[in-house]
């Protein structure tokens, strides 16, 4: 079966820097999963699987628009440093989650004071080119119930 829309395509991935560092893969783990037309990963990554099938391998670089995005102004917040998901002491540039109204975000800490921290919420990986290795490991019809949540379930069902 090839990736199409109301598709669950299940991947795995290696995704790198310009410089061809690895920043992060899912070898080492259960593979990817994703509801194909539904906005559930990257455009440029869904570009990509379209019309593949299980086995098939794609290589894919994506220019910072296509990726995790240019860098926006006014996406600094001074959070109470309480509310910040690390591990122990914070210094500039390190990553940590919050939770905003939007749901979990990633961050960048920019300045670490006292009792508040200043958090760019833009991407990590705002304004950069990255790299996607993608091996395409199986490719279903999505059930009515995937396809009306919007989004893919895994093994055991409906995992939220």
């Amino acid at each position: 079966m090839q990736a199409t829309k109301d598709s669950v395509v299940s991947f795995h991935y290696s995704l790198y820097d310009a410089q061809g560092e690895q920043i992060e893969s899912s070898l080492n783990g259960d593979p990817s999963l994703f509801l194909f037309g539904h906005n559930n990963v990257l455009a440029g990554v869904e570009n990509a699987i379209a019309g593949k099938v299980a086995g098939d391998k794609i290589e894919v670089e994506l220019a910072p628009e296509d990726a995790f995005g240019v860098r926006k102004e006014g996406m600094q917040q001074r959070v109470p440093a309480k509310y910040l998901k690390h591990e122990g002491k914070m210094k500039p540039g390190q990553t940590v989650r919050i939770n905003t109204e939007q749901g979990m975000q990633v961050g960048t800490v920019v300045k670490v004071g006292k009792f508040n921290v200043d958090v760019d919420l833009n991407h990590p990986l705002v304004d950069q080119t990255v790299r996607f290795d993608i091996e395409v490991m199986d490719v279903r019809p999505a059930t009515e119930e995937e396809i009306t949540h919007g989004h893919a379930h895994g093994k055991g069902g409906h995992e939220h």
